[in-house]
């Protein structure tokens, strides 16, 4: 019923900080289609200036050190919020991709205590998605601070076990990339991500707020077959659990879901997703 359109700060950004119009213009294109078509969208700031989740291939550093970048962060979302706030009932706003190291955690919930006190100024109602550190990881909820308001959601990241998702994948340093494991062999079962997502689900109802996983999915050296069953498996604890969610589809880094090769199982993937 939604999508995740993820967007960089120089999208929106000239260097001294100075908005640049054309880029709020492909966001608004963006939500305009999404409404157009019947569906809602999340609207996730991927890069912001000092950070990237990805910061060495991206030479972004210094967000979490530096006031000056997370005031420009700020004033990107009081931008964002002036801009799209008053359509809360199609629009929600995911504040920053991926944060990395547990070192940041202090200074990231305050900094998002910040940012949504300036956002409420003129969006009130927009659902606000706010994820912890280890890239979003299930596990790094339980750091985050008490929801600002009942608008507020948390968010995570699950490519649970990496070993299988990412098998493969020339930029994940923490895997053997010429090691190759089928689903049988991974395991994925119901209980595995029971287990992943447990602190997080408790976390959630002990602050009265609700889970959603904003990325996941399968890198296409992965059968079509097993994609399917590795997608059925986690999507049964999602739905158990009330989890909201989007499937990652960025070609570039070989998780398009409209690839050819799954031609011959889309349906179950649709069914499933």
């Amino acid at each position: 019923d939604h999508v995740r359109v993820p967007f960089d700060y120089n999208i929106l950004e000239n260097d001294d900080g100075s908005f640049k119009e054309e880029g709020f213009a492909r966001l608004a294109r963006a939500a305009e289609l999404a409404k157009k078509n019947g569906l809602n969208i999340v609207l996730d700031l991927h890069k912001t200036a000092g950070f990237s989740f990805d910061g060495y291939s991206e030479n972004e550093h210094g967000f979490f050190e530096d006031e000056k970048y997370q005031e420009r962060f700020y004033k990107i979302w009081e931008e964002m919020a002036k801009r799209f706030g008053k359509d809360s009932g199609h629009i929600a706003f995911e504040l920053l991709n991926e944060v990395t190291d547990d070192k940041f955690i202090d200074v990231w919930n305050r900094v998002v205590k910040e940012c949504i006190t300036r956002i409420r100024k003129d969006a009130p109602d927009t659902i606000i998605l706010v994820g912890s550190y280890w890239n979003n990881h299930a596990s790094a909820v339980k750091a985050l601070d008490k929801p600002f308001d009942d608008k507020v959601v948390y968010n995570f990241h699950s490519y649970d076990p990496v070993e299988f998702t990412h098998q493969g994948a020339y930029w994940a340093e923490m895997i053997d990339k010429e090691k190759r494991i089928p689903f049988e062999q991974a395991g994925v079962t119901e209980e595995f991500f029971e287990k992943t997502f447990a602190s997080a689900i408790e976390k959630a109802r002990a602050e009265g707020t609700d889970l959603y996983c904003g990325e996941y999915g399968c890198i296409d050296v992965v059968s079509p077959e097993d994609t399917v069953k590795w997608f059925r498996t986690i999507n049964s604890v999602f739905r158990k659990h009330g989890i909201g969610r989007a499937a990652w589809n960025y070609k570039a880094m070989d998780f398009g879901l409209s690839d050819r090769r799954l031609d011959g199982v889309r349906s179950q993937l649709i069914e499933l997703l």
